[in-house]
């Protein structure tokens, strides 16, 4: 069965995009009034389902700058770049962009693999804000990271679903590549930490759509909970088929990559005892989320595709671009780098500050309900 991706029905036409491996597209020229930047999003692919929340979040966030009087007096655009396409044709392409003046910056929501390809061509060029989660460790210089790391997101939803839901047996299964696998043995720590342990692990291709076999052998090690490492529709396929095989009446899921996009998709059968750890739920309560979705909805109308924290994050690196540009006052990477640590912006989580290059915010661990998030904690 295919998986359902929401469309931006009723919404502005999409911004021209990029030009592919040839380099910049025809229309693309320096224009030294402004300030462009790649936005790095998925288009195709497992990911591509929330592509459309991306775009349509990192555009609000740019019409906002430039309300405010744009980045250094200059309008600020976007450049959008297919991060769901292979993750060295991806880099060619923001380098292509970055060599010839095109773009001046980069920022978006894609895969480990992707910003491995694509960091170390242009991010002493350029500032790279990535928006993912991600498996920790990224050092590279110019790169600012907005999102969650398996220590502070993943360590506290797994300590606390042992203590109240008493899971002492985990089954881990992810898609084939960087984040997934080291978030896997990050995840064996904390298992053992706990007294807990993981009884079995499969790691499958992105796109995999029989899940059949992991189902069998999770049934067969007997698993207490399942920990998700899946990827946008991939995840949607398990959560169906999870539902399907009647797991979920012995077994809870844990998914550190869970918007509402994905839980929509998976339907209220796929949704049963599931979890998900994350800086953003829509259906957070805080003045800061409520302006966030009356902007939004004023902007690009009901029928655009439901807000969740991977579009958020997009909205974010775009502030966070911004921000590090104007506490620098240049566009040069090595400055920006070194004003960083002084950089604060305020988004849909707050007011929040850079650290070392990773931006520091509260992760709160949440039950789906049907097709929404119950948020149950803070972490």
């Amino acid at each position: 069965m295919s998986v359902p991706v929401p469309g931006p029905h009723g919404v502005p036409e999409p911004l021209p995009r990029s030009g592919g491996t040839a380099g910049a597209a025809p229309w693309l020229t320096v224009d030294r009034s402004v300030v462009s930047v790649a936005l790095v999003f998925p288009m195709r692919g497992p990911a591509g389902m929330f592509g459309p929340t991306c775009e349509l979040c990192a555009q609000l966030a740019v019409e906002e700058v430039n309300r405010a009087g744009g980045v250094l007096g200059r309008e600020l655009r976007l450049v959008p770049v297919d991060g769901g396409a292979p993750p060295a044709q991806v880099a060619a392409e923001v380098e292509a962009l970055v060599s010839t003046g095109a773009v001046q910056g980069v920022t978006g929501w894609h895969i480990s693999s992707v910003r491995q390809a694509v960091a170390p061509r242009i991010a002493h060029r350029v500032p790279y804000v990535y928006t993912a989660l991600y498996e920790g460790g990224e050092r590279t210089e110019g790169v600012f990271l907005t999102s969650e790391t398996p220590d502070a997101q993943l360590r506290p939803a797994m300590r606390l679903l042992a203590r109240e839901q008493g899971v002492r047996r985990w089954y881990l299964v992810g898609n084939d590549y960087v984040w997934p696998r080291r978030t896997a043995q990050a995840a064996q720590r904390y298992a053992r930490d706990d007294g807990a342990r993981v009884c079995g692990r499969a790691f499958l291709p992105l796109g995999t759509e029989d899940f059949g076999p992991v189902l069998r052998e999770i049934e067969r090690t007997e698993a207490d909970a399942v920990l998700m490492l899946l990827v946008g529709a991939d995840a949607v396929r398990f959560n169906r088929a999870f539902g399907r095989s009647a797991l979920d009446q012995r077994c809870l899921r844990l998914s550190t990559l869970m918007d509402e996009n994905m839980l929509l998709a998976s339907g209220v059968g796929g949704t049963r005892r599931l979890f998900s750890t994350a800086g953003f739920f829509a259906g957070l309560v805080t003045r800061e989320n409520l302006d966030f979705h009356g902007a939004f909805a004023r902007r690009f109308g009901v029928d655009a595709p439901p807000l969740g924290s991977l579009g958020e994050s997009c909205y974010e690196g775009v502030m966070l671009l911004a921000a590090l540009i104007a506490r620098a006052r240049t566009l040069d990477v090595r400055a920006i780098g070194a004003a960083a640590d002084a950089v604060t912006y305020h988004g849909p989580r707050g007011e929040l500050q850079l650290r070392r290059r990773h931006v520091r915010h509260r992760i709160s661990l949440a039950e789906a309900d049907g097709l929404d998030f119950t948020v149950l904690a803070e972490l």
